[in-house]
């Protein structure tokens, strides 16, 4: 399990992200993001109602405290790809109400929210840190905060165990962790090197890896997470997009080679031709002679 958590200014447009996708170019594409979002809110707590209202009625309380500046919680957590389907939707809505208390904004407004746009099971949860009363829910040690919360929703539901972010380790759980990163790198560098022969471009490679359980991203460079939700940069495992239009280039000439050589030498049935017309012992060389000399007598 891995957690992400932000503060922000807007519940709008923290909202109509979670709802609708990354802002397109027209009215037909919002709606096939939105198609793929397929967002769906599983858990209300002190408010309800479609986007827009969920919308007015924490911009409403946020009015409370104007002194704070970024009223916005957003958090989201990601299962491992082995994870999937382990959790069912009270099990969502458990685990974000014991975020909610981790966090201190249990008598606040917050909503749950799932998606299913990529290949890991996640969920969103939007809060406002501001309530009808009591201290404004606190943002500090959140990084820290999130890690431990994460690790014991693992414990507690069976989950993936996941290694928190280094800084958070003692001295030692940092040794194994930069040892379990060096497998991770050296599975991926397997997979990569394996693509690379298999397949003939860049879309190739990123559907192979897709197979093997990785998210690709492709961009000016290309990047993988794995099934932990671990990123990987090609360039920290010695595969960057150039590294890979490369490989993958020599992988071509050198098949164009092999074919080459392939179309010039003789097929295996020529071959055995030229045998069968070649004298291949003395006897044969003697038999011949006799022939001819038979065939000059008869004449």
């Amino acid at each position: 399990m891995i957690g992400k958590i932000a503060t922000g200014k807007s519940f709008r447009g923290c909202m109509q992200y979670l709802h609708e996708g990354r802002l397109q170019e027209n009215e037909e594409l919002q709606k096939l993001e939105m198609k793929k979002k397929q967002a769906e809110v599983i858990y209300y707590n002190q408010c309800f109602g479609n986007k827009k209202e969920l919308i007015r009625q924490f911009v409403e309380v946020s009015k409370l405290n104007p002194n704070v500046s970024r009223p916005v919680f957003h958090m989201s957590i990601s299962l491992a790809h082995q994870d999937a389907n382990r959790l069912d939707r009270q099990d969502k809505a458990d685990i974000a109400a014991a975020l909610a208390q981790k966090f201190d904004f249990s008598d606040k407004q917050y909503v749950v929210i799932t998606h299913a746009d990529t290949g890991h099971e996640h969920l969103h949860i939007v809060a406002n840190r501001i309530g009808y009363e009591g201290p404004t829910a606190s943002d500090s040690n959140s990084y820290k905060r999130m890690a431990e919360f994460c690790r014991e929703m693992e414990h507690s539901y069976k989950l993936t165990q996941v290694l928190s972010p280094n800084k958070f380790l003692k001295q030692e759980q940092r040794v194994a962790q930069s040892q379990r990163i060096d497998q991770r790198k050296e599975v991926l560098k397997q997979h990569l090197g394996q693509a690379i022969k298999q397949c003939t471009g860049i879309k190739q490679i990123a559907a192979y890896m897709e197979k093997q359980g990785y998210s690709v991203e492709l961009g000016r460079g290309i990047a993988f997470t794995d099934a932990q939700v671990v990123r990987f940069k090609g360039s920290q495992v010695g595969y960057s997009l150039a590294d890979i239009e490369k490989k993958l280039k020599q992988e071509q000439q050198l098949r164009q080679q092999q074919e080459l050589v392939r179309r010039q030498q003789p097929s295996l049935a020529q071959q055995l031709r030229n045998v069968m017309k070649k004298p291949s012992t003395e006897q044969d060389l003697k038999e011949q002679q006799e022939r001819k000399q038979s065939h000059g007598m008869s004449l």
